[in-house]
């Protein structure tokens, strides 16, 4: 009885209630049974859940499935008996049949789970995708760039708040306004580097209640004024947003594995939602 203690208490899982708990209410509508004979099947919440354990543990599919044959009490808590768990070519298959918007409900639902900090930072890096052979390279005319990917997070917790995924470069003041306008209703002061100047993004944002903090660059005596009046101590926490990008790629990967364009935004945006419900369950 004491060793069943200590397990429930582990943090996976504290992880594994979490992720399987936002997974149902990312689900519009009563959560399905998790798993039903015939042309139901599994439900969608219980696919989210084991790709968040994936992640987490950071397994093959296939590894994964093994693992959780010797796991009882996590598979007890997708409400499933090992007898019933899925086979690992129905995971990766059920992955790109669930709508984007359940995997952004998911990231939404993860953020909520920290009480946010009044500085918000917004940063951009590239992930680099799956190196592929020549061979698929040229039959597929597949290429080799990163995807552009833009983070919104808060500096005091380093939950991530939104994120956007671009395969070309649009400008970052462009992809700032877009992400703002997602999340005004958590943002106070927002600080970013030179690559958000953007006269109309600083207007907006003060329209919205926003306080902008975000570095000028420096074309003339103008910019560099406004850059000496700036809150130094603000300014600097976005460079907890570069942290982010840090942590994600040394815990998660630092590849996109997926090979189309919905798989990489898919699986970054589950990278993402995963570290906050890590974040969450570390300092609980």
């Amino acid at each position: 009885m004491k060793r069943e203690e200590e397990f429930v208490s582990s943090k996976l899982a504290r992880f594994t209630d979490r992720v399987v708990s936002l997974a149902q209410k990312a689900v519009v509508g009563e959560p399905d049974p998790a798993y039903e004979e015939g042309e139901n099947g599994y439900a969608d919440w219980v696919i989210v859940a084991i790709h968040g354990l994936r992640e987490y543990l950071d397994h093959t599919y296939r590894r994964l499935l093994d693992v959780l044959h010797e796991m009882r009490g996590i598979v007890a808590k997708l409400d499933l008996a090992v007898a019933d768990l899925p086979d690992f070519t129905t995971v990766c298959t059920r992955k790109q049949d669930l709508e984007i918007r359940i995997w952004r409900v998911l990231l939404r639902l993860s953020a909520e789970l920290h009480d946010l900090g009044d500085v918000q930072a917004i940063d951009a890096t590239g992930m680099d995708r799956i190196a592929a052979s020549q061979h698929y390279a040229k039959r597929t005319n597949y290429t080799f760039e990163a995807v552009k990917t833009t983070l919104l997070s808060d500096c005091r917790t380093g939950a991530i708040l939104d994120i956007h995924c671009s395969m070309k470069q649009p400008h970052d003041s462009k992809i700032g306004w877009q992400m703002v306008k997602r999340n005004l209703d958590k943002l106070n002061i927002l600080t970013a580097d030179k690559g958000y100047d953007w006269w109309l993004l600083r207007q907006r944002l003060r329209a919205e209640g926003v306080k902008p903090v975000i570095k000028h660059r420096e074309f003339g005596w103008h910019g560099i004024a406004n850059n000496l009046l700036q809150d130094d101590t603000i300014y600097h926490q976005r460079s907890n947003a570069e942290s982010i990008f840090f942590a994600l790629r040394r815990k998660y990967g630092e590849i996109v594995r997926a090979r189309t364009w919905f798989g990489q935004f898919r699986e970054l945006v589950l990278k993402c939602a995963v570290r906050n419900i890590e974040l969450s369950v570390s300092h609980s």
